[in-house]
C-alpha cells in the first residue's frame, strides 16, 4: 500500500466528519509554494518566470504556519520553486509535523545530499521527488543533462538513512506508455515507496506551449500505461501509485468528474491563489476570504476554457477521495476488477457553454511589483 496506513485512516475519518457535518466545500491538502525561485528552468513550468524581486520572496515561518492552521487541510504538500533553497525549511517541516500534519515535500533533489541532515525520518514526511521519466524523459523535461542521475542518488540516500520517498512523475504529450511502464518497473527496484502521475498543465507562462495533453490523449496515454501496469500484476509485479484508485480510473477515462479547486487550495508569495494550484487570476488575504468570495461556478471543465484539458491530480484528487468515502463499493469494484483499459469511456463534460480564457495574469505580477517597490528583499544564497 504506497499510501501509509495512517494517513489513510486519517484522511478518511476528515472526509468522512466533514460529509456528516454538511460542509460543502473544505480542502484535504495544502499546496504551500514558500518561493517561486528555483535552480532548475523547466521547458513545461510555468512558476519561475517572474522578475528578480518576486523570485526573492519568500513565506516566513510565521506565514507557512499561519496558512496551515487557517487552511486546516490534514496534508501539506510544500512545492515551489524549489524548497530547499529556503533556508527555513528545516524549522517550518519540524513545527508543521507537530501540527500532527502529513507532509510530502517536492524538490528536483539537486540539493538533497547537501541539505538532507537536516532533516529528520518522520512516520508523517515524505520527500516527493520530481523524476518525469527514464534519464532521457526527465532531463529532457527539465532541460538540463544528468539530473536523473542526481534524483537517484538522492533516493537510494533516502531510502538509505530512513526516510519515505515517493516520486512524483507529469506526463506530456509524445510519451511512449511502453517506456513509462520500464521507468515504472525502475523506481520499483530502487525502492521508492509510492508514484504520483499526473498529465502536465499549459500554465499561460510556459515556454512550451506544444507538449500538453488534452483530454482524450491523456486517457488513451494512460490506459495504455495501466494495460501494461495489467500484465506486470498478473507477473506478480504491482507498481505503487500514492494516489487514489479512482482518480487513475478517472485518468483512464473511466469516471466523469468536475474538479474540486478548493481541495488542495495554494498559499504562495501572492497569498491565496484563485482558484486553484494551477490558474493564478486573484489572490486573497486569507483562507475564509478565498473559500467565502471566489466564485467557483465560474472555473472548471466546462465553466472555463482555461481549465477545458486539465485532469491534473491537484484538481480531481480531492474529487476522487471524496468520491472513494461517499461510495465505497466504487473502490471495492476497482479494487476486484482493477482499472478497465478497454471498451467506451465515460461520458466527458460538455465544453459548449464555457466562457472564454481571460488573461489576467500579468495585472496581479504588476500589482506585486509595484508592492515591492522600494522594499529591499534578502536574496536566497547565490551559491545553492
Amino acid at each position: 500500500m504506497a499510501v501509509p496506513l495512517n494517513q489513510a485512516i486519517k484522511v478518511g475519518a476528515y472526509v468522512l466528519k466533514q460529509h456528516l457535518t454538511g460542509r460543502k466545500r473544505y480542502p484535504l491538502v495544502l499546496m504551500l509554494e514558500p518561493l517561486f525561485r528555483c535552480n532548475l528552468a523547466c521547458s513545461g513550468c510555468g512558476k519561475i518566470d517572474y522578475p528578480a524581486p518576486i523570485l526573492n520572496q519568500r513565506l516566513s515561518v510565521a506565514d507557512a504556519l499561519l496558512a496551515v492552521d487557517e487552511c486546516g487541510a490534514p496534508v501539506v504538500a510544500i512545492a515551489g520553486g524549489e524548497p530547499l533553497l529556503h533556508k527555513e525549511m528545516p524549522e517550518i517541516v519540524e513545527k508543521i509535523l507537530v501540527r500532527g500534519k502529513f507532509i510530502y515535500l517536492c524538490t528536483n533533489a539537486l540539493l538533497l545530499e547537501k541539505k538532507i541532515d537536516q532533516y529528520t525520518p518522520h512516520k508523517n514526511f515524505c520527500w516527493d521527488i520530481h523524476l518525469d521519466g527514464d534519464k532521457g524523459m526527465h532531463d529532457h523535461a527539465v532541460s538540463q543533462e544528468g539530473v536523473y542521475d542526481r534524483a537517484v542518488a538522492a533516493i537510494k540516500l533516502a531510502k538509505a538513512k530512513g526516510f519515505r520517498v515517493s516520486i512524483n512523475c507529469t506526463l506530456f504529450d509524445g510519451t511512449d506508455p511502453t517506456r513509462v511502464a520500464a521507468f515504472l518497473d525502475t523506481v520499483n527496484e530502487i525502492g521508492v515507496d509510492g508514484v504520483m502521475t499526473s498529465p502536465g498543465y499549459a500554465y499561460e507562462r510556459a515556454p512550451d506551449q506544444e507538449h500538453f495533453l488534452n483530454r482524450q490523449r491523456t486517457k488513451e496515454l494512460f490506459r495504455a500505461i495501466f494495460r501494461q501496469g495489467k500484465e506486470r500484476k498478473a507477473q506478480g509485479k504491482s507498481w505503487k501509485f500514492n494516489q487514489s484508485p479512482l482518480f487513475l480510473d478517472f485518468l483512464a477515462g473511466n469516471q466523469t468528474y468536475k474538479c474540486t479547486p478548493w481541495g488542495n487550495p495554494t498559499r504562495n508569495v501572492f497569498g491565496w491563489q484563485r482558484p486553484c494550484y494551477l490558474l493564478g487570476e486573484g489572490y486573497a488575504s486569507s483562507f475564509k476570504e478565498l473559500m467565502e468570495t471566489t466564485d467557483w461556478d465560474k472555473y472548471g471543465v466546462g465553466n472555463y476554457e482555461k481549465c477545458a484539458d486539465c485532469m491534473v491530480h491537484s484538481g480531481f484528487e480531492a474529487t476522487a477521495v471524496v468520491d472513494s468515502v461517499k461510495r465505497p463499493w466504487k473502490m471495492a469494484k476497482l479494487a476486484l476488477q482493477g482499472i478497465r483499459t478497454e471498451g467506451p469511456m465515460a461520458e466527458d463534460i460538455a465544453l459548449d457553454n464555457q466562457r472564454p480564457a481571460e488573461y489576467v495574469f500579468s495585472s496581479h505580477v504588476e500589482k506585486k511589483l509595484a508592492e515591492l517597490h522600494n522594499t529591499k528583499t534578502e536574496p536566497l544564497d547565490a551559491a545553492e
